[in-house]
């Protein structure tokens, strides 16, 4: 209980560089909410049921066109299909004994950088430190939209436009921390910056979706490094790490095959 406290606490003290950058850019989303034709409160409540920027302002832009239901899912459902992906690696960090409600919950607020902070945590991750992380960020998105919504009038457009590359800053605190530590996943988030930048401009490629060009880099990139740089298993690493196990043999003489100093601990008796 008391771990879980703890995890709990580090989740929402991890979270406090989301929590700002997302009041900083669903400040935005709340102005073009507004534009749509929406309310601080139905705004409100498409951010905190749907935690995703992209989702989000492509669907503020369908409603504002008089879309229809259909093209809605199916816009969302391309868009935020690489979260599937996010999720299933982050399933690696489970414990295989973690009760489904915690992974459902776990589910809903994996985003971009909750997932970036989450895979970069030691050893396998408190479903206590997620909800931290969650308990901070979401209500910060939500809260961003309705001032977004409310206020978005009163600001210039100067302190709109910095406002909107918040994000862009908090991902770099997201990830420059870890790859100082590792040159394997500095150099891969370099190949990741550079591929993605070609994607954008290459003249077949760049006509496909932001979301489904972000899958398919993801698979082609993820795939080249856990064949090139594959990640040990913690409990194979355990296991090589042991050592053979002596086991104490003991002849019809009495004596043991083990060191001196651990003759103490068994004797002839033991052994029958």
């Amino acid at each position: 209980m008391k771990d879980n406290r703890t995890s709990f606490l580090k989740g929402l003290y991890d979270g406090i560089p989301i929590a700002l950058g997302y009041i900083a850019v669903s400040f935005t989303l709340g102005i073009a909410a507004k534009k749509a034709g929406l309310t601080a409160w139905q705004a409100a409540l498409m951010s905190i049921t749907n935690n995703t920027s992209a989702g989000e302002f492509a669907a503020l832009g369908l409603i504002y066109s008089g879309a229809n239901y259909m093209e809605l899912a199916l816009t969302q459902f391309v868009i935020n299909l690489r979260y599937s992906l996010m999720s299933a690696s982050l399933t690696q960090k489970l414990s295989q004994s973690m009760p489904f409600y915690h992974r459902f919950f776990i589910a809903y607020g994996v985003t971009d950088e909750i997932y970036g902070v989450s895979v970069g945590t030691e050893g396998k991750l408190n479903p206590f430190y997620s909800y931290g992380l969650i308990s901070m960020a979401a209500p910060a998105w939500c809260l961003g939209t309705i001032f977004g919504v409310v206020m978005g009038n009163i600001l210039s457009a100067n302190i709109l436009r910095a406002l909107s590359v918040a994000l862009y800053g908090m991902f770099i605190a997201i990830i420059i921390p870890p790859a100082r530590k590792n040159k394997v996943l500095a150099g891969l988030i370099i190949v990741s910056m550079a591929a993605s930048m070609l994607f954008t401009y290459l003249p077949l490629v760049r006509e496909i979706s932001a979301g489904f060009r972000i899958i398919i880099l993801t698979l082609i990139l993820a795939g080249i490094a856990a064949v090139l740089f594959p990640v040990k298993d913690e409990s194979t690493e355990e296991e090589s790490s042991s050592g053979p196990i002596n086991v104490p043999v003991y002849p019809s003489d009495g004596s043991s095959n083990l060191p001196d100093s651990s003759i103490a601990a068994y004797s002839p008796t033991q052994a029958d």
